[in-house]
């Protein structure tokens, strides 16, 4: 077991590496350069984009990032100081990347895990109920329900939710903007707690309710096949009550494909929660990649895409430890 953790924990720094490369080379494709979008920030282009004294402002402000150098020496450059945990400075406002990061960090912590929490709360026993009463009216009416919902895009959602229970044409009921109240900060926690929760509540459900529908049908569909096995029909006509059945043989062999899909849920909430936390003007990684990509700024890109590939990689260790937890005849070699 030992062995091949550190086999695998090996594996992850060439693999790291590789999408780092790939995405620096994808940014670097993209139209547009950090200098000529601050300079448009500024007010200094339009008209006097061609002029000698803009292209001046341009080739120093490209100088002073670093990007006069080739492309391959600014990719040294920036794996030598993620080597020593330095991501560098924003090109936006000069401050720490790290620094930037962990201010916005734990908020969509909060919110993701909160999310995946309750996806596999909810879906898991609505996955094993309709496996187990299959064709009846509620499985069916659940997976018309489940389409239903797996259909509907986030963002449209997101504007529905606002209008009906944000104050918007009808009731007021949540909020719909940041993550407190002002001054909750200064709050003792018994009532700083319920007023983030109370704020969280929107945005929690735009994330959960796909991952939620996709989820149960996923479960449905492997305990379905599991439970047609012969192991389990065995188990049946050695006269063990159906909830042992269900419970102790068929659900842990039904989990795994459910236990792989955990790996790849949390980085993908990384990129739904773009669009939530821009909608309800969350402060969170989601809302700081938005804006990094709008204004070029390369080190942002860089450290979201580099923390998001490193939780993936991470993910997918993680499945496999627990392949070989939920299944002995899996031996981690």
């Amino acid at each position: 077991m030992s062995a091949y953790l550190i086999k695998r924990l090996l594996q992850i720094i060439p693999t790291l590496v590789g999408i780092t490369f790939v995405t620096f080379l994808i940014i670097q494709l993209a139209p547009g350069n950090p200098a000529l979008v601050k300079l448009q920030m500024a007010g200094e282009g339009g008209e006097m984009a061609d002029s000698a004294y803009t292209r001046q402002i341009i080739d120093q402000t490209r100088k002073l990032y670093g990007l006069d150098k080739p492309l391959p020496i600014q990719y040294l450059l920036w794996v030598k100081r993620v080597m020593t945990f330095d991501f560098g400075t924003s090109y936006k406002d000069h401050r720490p990347v790290l620094d930037k990061i962990a201010e916005r960090l734990p908020i969509t912590l909060q919110i993701n895990i909160i999310s995946i929490f309750l996806v596999y709360l909810i879906a898991i026993p609505f996955g094993i109920y309709s496996a187990t009463h299959p064709e009846s009216f509620w499985d069916r009416l659940l997976t018309l329900g489940f389409f239903f919902l797996y259909s509907l895009p986030s963002f449209w959602v997101a504007v529905l939710l606002i209008m009906f229970l944000g104050g918007g044409d009808f009731w007021d009921v949540f909020p719909v903007y940041g993550v407190s109240s002002i001054g909750a900060e200064t709050w003792p926690w018994w009532a700083w707690l319920p007023d983030r929760l109370w704020h969280l509540v929107l945005p929690v459900a735009c994330l959960t309710y796909g991952g939620l529908a996709y989820l149960s049908r996923l479960a449905r569909a492997e305990l379905l096949e599991v439970i047609r096995e012969d192991y389990v029909r065995t188990a049946r006509s050695k006269g063990l009550s159906e909830r042992v059945v269900i419970f102790k043989h068929a659900l842990r062999n039904g989990l795994l494909p459910i236990v792989t899909l955990l790996a790849f849920l949390l980085p993908a909430m990384f990129g739904g929660s773009v669009i939530i936390e821009s909608i309800f003007s969350i402060p969170g990684m989601g809302q700081l990649g938005f804006e990094a990509v709008l204004s070029r700024d390369y080190p942002v890109i860089m450290a979201i895409t580099t923390i998001s590939a490193l939780l993936t990689l991470i993910g997918l260790l993680l499945s496999d430890i627990l392949y070989a937890l939920l299944d002995p005849r899996i031996k981690l070699e």
